[in-house]
């Protein structure tokens, strides 16, 4: 039977020759995550299957990235639970802070995913790995327990939409212009349900950091799971961070897409996704003149050294607007220490901005970046509902690091084109 590149996985780890969208499935893990605000859950969910230990202490990991370091006494009791937990099951690989960073970023960069695992992760952006060539999905606490106990989780096989990318990315165009244009293209729940499959000639032209943002966002179209094709960019990266040894999977010429989606990658502007869904994506002849209060760069979703090294490019003998508050959040303390070798930083703080330690903190208006009552922010987070980060009355437009950049030199949503005047 013909599949799909995530149909393969899923049927490889549940020890079948061939699965079918719609199948119910029970399959291996390859890695369990948790973090500092879904594992507690888990950890009390846990407590009864009576098991003295985890499946596989290796299999486990948890990263203190929400909360941290701890912004209250409810955060800082969240996150001793997780620790004695680790600590009592002597669970390999716990972040924490020092050496912790935002999980999606940091996960990759440990090299704890590589290409063929299936992965789960009690948070939506767990479909990040898809870049890697992995099944990796968000659930609930519930199944994370389950997952740390046993190793196994149920899955329905999802059906697939296979997207398929030509052409190579302007200047000051990447994956989150990318990402934004499809969501806008098919809504938040275009995908629902369904493995978003990215494959074409045009992959060549997208950095690791391009596909790492592009599948942490499939969830924003309602998918499953996003998915990268393997190739040499894949592979270098893998043997980059010490990664396992990769078990590719291609997608068979006949397997069965509900949809197929041309994208060309050159006829891609800066885009923008106004309030408040990541689905009201607009160029920027369709914006006018919107003033902000507030820049955030960073997140799971833009926080690596390729996106600071653009925002510093745009930022670089520039000043930030009066009355623009903007954080620069690098996503782990290695792209932190990378972008202070490199001076990024330095160019950062003299423009204005602050630099924060690794943290999801202003994304789900956890700390660091509050909004007050009808206040505005450009951010590279990937959510924009209401109250996502902060007061219910304000409003957060999601952009690329180059749009935000450039937004925060002048104070209103810009093109970063316009800006540096290319």
């Amino acid at each position: 039977m013909a599949m799909t590149m995530t149909q393969k996985i899923l049927a490889a780890h549940a020890g079948l020759g061939s699965v079918k969208a719609g199948d119910l499935i029970l399959a291996g893990l390859d890695l369990v995550l948790g973090n500092d605000i879904t594992s507690p859950v888990a950890i009390r969910e846990f407590a009864k299957f009576g098991k003295d230990s985890v499946f596989d202490k290796n299999k486990v990991t948890m990263v203190m990235d929400h909360f941290v370091p701890n912004k209250d006494i409810k955060a800082a009791e969240q996150c001793r639970m997780c620790r004695d937990f680790c600590d009592d099951k002597d669970i390999t690989h716990f972040f924490d802070v020092g050496e912790m960073g935002i999980e999606h970023a940091l996960l990759p960069e440990k090299g704890l995913v590589t290409a063929g695992d299936l992965v789960i992760g009690a948070d939506s952006h767990t479909c990040t790995y898809g870049a890697l060539g992995a099944f990796s999905t968000g659930v609930g606490s519930t199944d994370m327990a389950c997952g740390m106990a046993i190793g196994k989780a149920w899955f329905k096989v999802p059906s697939a939409m296979k997207i398929v990318l030509t052409g190579r990315l302007g200047r000051y165009v990447s994956g989150k212009d990318v990402i934004l244009h499809i969501i806008g293209k098919i809504g938040v729940d275009g995908a629902l349900y369904k493995s978003m499959e990215f494959t074409g000639e045009g992959l060549s032209s997208l950095s690791m950091a391009d596909r790492l943002c592009i599948a942490n966002m499939a969830v924003e179209a309602g998918a499953k799971n996003g998915i990268f094709e393997v190739d040499d960019i894949t592979l270098s990266y893998i043997r980059e961070h010490g990664a396992a040894q990769p078990v590719i999977y291609s997608a068979d010429p006949d397997a069965v897409y509900d949809e197929v989606i041309n994208i060309d990658l050159s006829e891609i502007e800066p885009t923008v996704a106004f309030p408040h869904l990541p689905g009201n994506a607009r160029t920027f002849s369709e914006i006018g003149d919107i003033k902000i209060d507030q820049v955030v760069i960073g997140s799971c979703t833009n926080g690596r050294l390729e996106d600071l090294r653009i925002a510093a490019e745009i930022l670089k003998g520039r000043k930030i607007a009066k009355n623009v508050r903007t954080i620069i959040i690098p996503a782990t303390q290695r792209i932190y220490l990378e972008a202070m070798e490199e001076g990024l930083l330095r160019i950062f703080i003299e423009a204005g901005a602050v630099v924060s330690t690794p943290t999801c903190g202003p994304c789900l208006g956890g700390y660091m970046g509050i909004l007050a009552a009808g206040e505005k922010a450009v951010a590279t987070t990937n959510r924009n509902f209401v109250g996502r980060m902060g007061h219910v009355d304000s409003e957060v437009y999601l952009a690329s690091p180059a749009t935000a950049a450039a937004s925060a030199v002048t104070g209103r949503i810009s093109d970063p084109r316009e800006v540096i005047g290319v």
